[in-house]
């Protein structure tokens, strides 16, 4: 009887005591084998087209690229490729951009560790595997007008405490200016100050500190 090839992984995740953790996990499992590893996102892009592996694991946050762009990486390359998401963030938003990026799973770390194995099978096997907790986030996403990279950038000063000169002073652009951005920030976040906005992009996974 001839044992059916394993499901070959590879793992994406910047932390190295989490990656050591995902990657004994992963091959405990007797239908399963970690062929690579790598806590950088240029690096993950470029191993998965040497290796061509069954399934990717990718975290979201990574210091070189994000999460979502290493997934569009590999999806441009490789339309087929099966990559499944495991993350701490759970924002509507994060998951949103996952998916459309292309992910067939999104798991969260707190999670057990049972649904992030069941994932990668429903995953490796042609599926998608979107836990309950994770759907309803997604399902109660309220789509917004997509702010532009300058609006995300002063959004993102924002969140860190800046005024509007401050933000100024940072991006080179007046002041002035800057209060206009703000009031068309405002207006697609439906928020009515800025400390709400900040508040809604944190929670949403619009932008991260």
């Amino acid at each position: 009887m001839t044992l059916a090839s394993p499901i070959t992984v590879l793992v994406v995740e910047d932390h190295p005591v989490v990656r050591f953790g995902l990657v004994a996990l992963i091959d405990s499992q007797p239908d399963m084998k970690v062929v690579a590893e790598t806590g950088e996102g240029r690096e993950a892009v470029l191993v998965y087209s040497r290796l061509l592996p069954s399934l990717a694991v990718v975290d979201l946050r990574l210091p070189d690229l994000s999460g979502v762009d290493v997934i569009a990486g590999i999806m441009h390359a490789h339309p087929d490729a099966r990559i499944v998401v495991l993350t701490t963030y759970d924002g509507d938003e994060d998951i949103h951009r996952a998916l459309a990026a292309g992910a067939r799973g999104y798991v969260i770390k707190a999670m057990p560790h049972d649904v992030l194995l069941s994932a990668l099978r429903t995953v490796h096997a042609g599926g998608r595997s979107i836990p309950t907790p994770v759907a309803t986030a997604l399902a109660s996403r309220v789509p917004f007008a997509e702010l532009t990279s300058r609006e995300t950038q002063i959004l993102e000063l924002i969140t860190r405490g800046m005024s509007n000169k401050e933000i100024a002073d940072s991006t080179g652009i007046t002041e002035g200016t800057v209060k206009c951005h703000v009031n068309v920030i405002l207006g697609k976040l439906g928020a009515t100050h800025r400390t709400q906005a900040a508040a809604i992009a944190i929670r949403r996974g619009i932008v991260h500190i």
